[in-house]
C-alpha cells in the first residue's frame, strides 16, 4: 500500500495541473494589454453606456432595442455598480469566461484522451485568433463560450457514467447552463444539435436520448419568449450583408483544420473508444458553423462572433491531435514526449505574435470612442455646439460625458436614457436647421473619412447642408476611426 502513495499523489497533481495551467495561461493572455491603450470601440461603448443606467432604464430600453443582450446588460450593470466603470470592469468578465472555457476543454480532453490532450487543448483555446479578439471584449460572446464548454463537460460526464438514477442533478445543471447561454445569445442554442450529433456518434441509449431531449427542450422553452420578442427587433441586424462564397472561406478553413485534428487524434490511438475527442469536438465545431450558415440563407446573420463557442470544439480537436503526437513520440523517443506540447505551444506563440500584438492594439477595432472624446475636449470652447452624424456616434459623449461638458447637443430632443434607446431621439430637420443657424461654432463628431458613409437620414442631410452653406471648417482631426471637425459661422 505505501508504494502506491507517490503514484496517487502524482495522479492528483496531474489532475489539478491539467486545468490549472490552461486557466493561468489564458488569464495571462487576457490581462496582457487589457486596456488596449485606453481604447473602447463602438460595440463596447454600447455595453458601457447601458450598464451605467439604472435597472429600470435598462428594462425600458430592452422593449425597444437590444433585448437579445438584456441578461448581459443587467450583469454588467451590477458589476459597474460594484466596481465602477472602467475598461477592466468592462473586459475582465470575458477574460474570466474564456479561462473557464479553457478549463472545461482541458477536463474534457483529459477524460477522453489523457493528460496531454487535455493540457494541449486547454492551452490552445486562448491562442486561437478569434478567441484572442473576444478574450478582451466587453460583449457576451466569451461568456457563451464558457457556458458551451461547461454544458459539453457535463454531457461528457453523463455519457461516461451512463443513465443512472442519480444523474438527474447533472442533467438539470446541463439544462440550466444551456438556458443561460440561450438568454445571453439565443444562437448559442445551436450547441444542442451539436450535442445531438455526439449522441448519435456514440450510439447513446434510449434513456440518454430521452433525458437530453427533455432538458434540452426545457432550455429552448425558457429562451423561446426572448427569441420571439427579439425577432421584432430584427432591424438591429439589418446591416449584416447577405451570405457570399467569400464569407465561407473562414468556416471552410476551420472545418478543414478540425477534420485534420479529428483524424490525427483518432489515428494515434490504439483503443478507439466510441466516446472520443473527435465525437465531441468535431460536432461542436461543425454544427454551429453550418447551422449559422443555414440560418443566414433565410436572413443574413453570418457573423463569426455569434458562434464563437464553436472554438471550444476546435481546441478539443487540437488537444486530441497533440495527445496523439505525444503518444507517438513516447514510443520512439520516450524522454522527448513531455516536450511535445510545450514545444508546439511555444512555436505557436511565436508564430502568432503579430496577431497577438495586433489584437491588443486600438487599430484592431473599427474605431475608438475614447480617443475622439479626447480630441473634443481639446478643441471645444465655452458656448460651442456639438453634432453627431450619424446619431449613433453620440456614444462617445455617453461614455465620456466630461469631455463634452459645456457643449450644447442642439439636435437632441430626448436623451437616450429618457427615450429608452441607445442613441436618443433627435429633433426634426427644420428645428435642427434653426438651432444650428443660431450657433457661432459647431463641433461635428462623425466617422473617419475611410469608413464614413454618405448621410442617409433626413436629419443628417439637414445637418450637413447647414454646415456646408453657412459654416467654414477651422479644424479637422481624425483619430482611430473617428473624426472631429470644427466649424465656424461665416461672417
Amino acid at each position: 500500500m505505501p508504494s502506491d502513495i507517490p503514484h496517487i499523489a502524482e495522479s492528483r497533481r496531474r489532475r489539478v495541473l491539467v486545468w490549472l495551467v490552461p486557466v493561468s495561461w489564458t488569464l495571462g493572455l487576457g490581462l496582457w494589454g487589457l486596456s488596449r491603450q485606453d481604447s473602447v470601440w463602438r460595440d463596447e461603448a454600447a455595453t458601457w453606456q447601458v450598464a451605467g443606467r439604472s435597472a429600470g432604464e435598462i428594462w425600458a430600453m430592452l422593449a425597444n432595442v437590444d433585448a437579445v443582450h438584456g441578461l448581459y446588460y443587467m450583469l454588467m450593470h451590477g458589476l459597474f455598480e460594484v466596481f465602477g466603470a472602467s475598461t477592466t470592469t468592462l473586459r475582465l468578465p470575458s477574460v474570466l469566461a474564456v479561462s473557464a472555457a479553457a478549463a472545461c476543454v482541458a477536463l474534457i480532453g483529459r477524460r477522453l484522451a489523457g493528460f496531454w490532450a487535455g493540457l494541449g487543448g486547454g492551452l490552445a483555446l486562448g491562442l486561437l485568433p478569434a478567441v484572442q479578439f473576444y478574450l478582451q471584449e466587453g460583449r457576451p460572446y466569451a461568456l457563451v463560450a464558457a457556458g458551451a464548454g461547461l454544458s459539453t463537460l457535463l454531457l461528457v460526464s453523463l455519457l461516461e457514467r451512463g443513465p443512472g438514477r442519480r444523474a438527474w442533478p447533472r442533467w438539470a445543471a446541463y439544462g440550466i447552463v444551456v438556458l443561460v447561454c440561450g438568454l445571453l445569445n439565443w444562437l448559442s442554442l445551436l450547441v444542442l444539435p451539436a450535442h445531438a450529433a455526439t449522441l448519435g456518434w456514440v450510439r447513446a441509449g434510449r434513456r440518454t436520448w430521452l433525458r437530453w431531449a427533455t432538458y434540452g427542450s426545457g432550455a429552448v422553452a425558457g429562451a423561446l419568449p426572448l427569441i420571439l420578442f427579439s425577432r421584432r427587433q430584427s432591424e438591429q441586424v439589418s446591416w449584416i450583408p447577405p451570405l457570399t462564397w467569400t464569407m465561407l472561406i473562414g468556416p471552410g478553413i476551420l472545418l478543414a483544420v478540425g477534420g485534420l485534428g479529428a483524424w490525427a487524434g483518432r489515428a494515434g490511438r490504439a483503443d478507439r473508444k466510441a466516446l472520443s475527442v473527435a465525437a465531441v469536438g468535431l460536432p461542436l465545431l461543425a454544427v454551429p458553423q453550418l447551422g449559422l450558415i443555414g440560418l443566414s440563407l433565410a436572413q443574413p446573420l453570418f457573423q463569426d462572433r455569434y458562434v464563437l463557442f464553436s472554438m471550444v470544439g476546435l481546441a478539443l480537436l487540437i488537444g486530441g491531435a497533440l495527445g496523439a503526437a505525444v503518444r507517438a513520440c513516447a514510443r520512439r523517443l520516450p524522454r522527448a514526449a513531455g516536450l511535445v506540447v510545450p514545444g508546439v505551444v511555444g512555436v505557436a506563440v511565436l508564430a502568432l505574435l503579430p496577431v497577438e500584438l495586433a489584437k491588443r492594439a486600438p487599430a484592431s477595432r473599427i474605431d475608438d470612442v475614447l480617443a475622439v472624446a479626447g480630441e473634443v475636449a481639446g478643441l471645444k470652447r465655452a458656448g460651442d455646439a456639438v453634432l453627431f452624424v450619424p446619431a449613433a456616434r453620440r456614444d462617445t459623449a455617453l461614455v465620456s460625458p466630461g469631455a463634452f461638458g459645456g457643449l450644447a447637443d442642439v439636435a437632441l430632443a430626448v436623451s437616450p436614457a429618457a427615450s429608452a434607446t441607445l442613441k436618443g431621439e433627435e429633433e426634426d430637420p427644420a428645428r435642427i436647421r434653426a438651432a444650428l443657424l443660431g450657433q457661432r461654432r459647431v463641433l461635428l463628431v462623425t466617422d473617419a473619412e475611410k469608413v464614413a458613409k454618405a448621410p442617409s437620414a433626413d436629419r443628417d442631410k439637414a445637418k450637413a447642408a447647414v454646415l456646408r452653406e453657412h459654416f467654414a471648417v477651422v479644424a479637422d482631426r481624425q483619430v482611430r476611426g473617428r473624426r472631429v471637425t470644427v466649424y465656424e459661422r461665416r461672417g
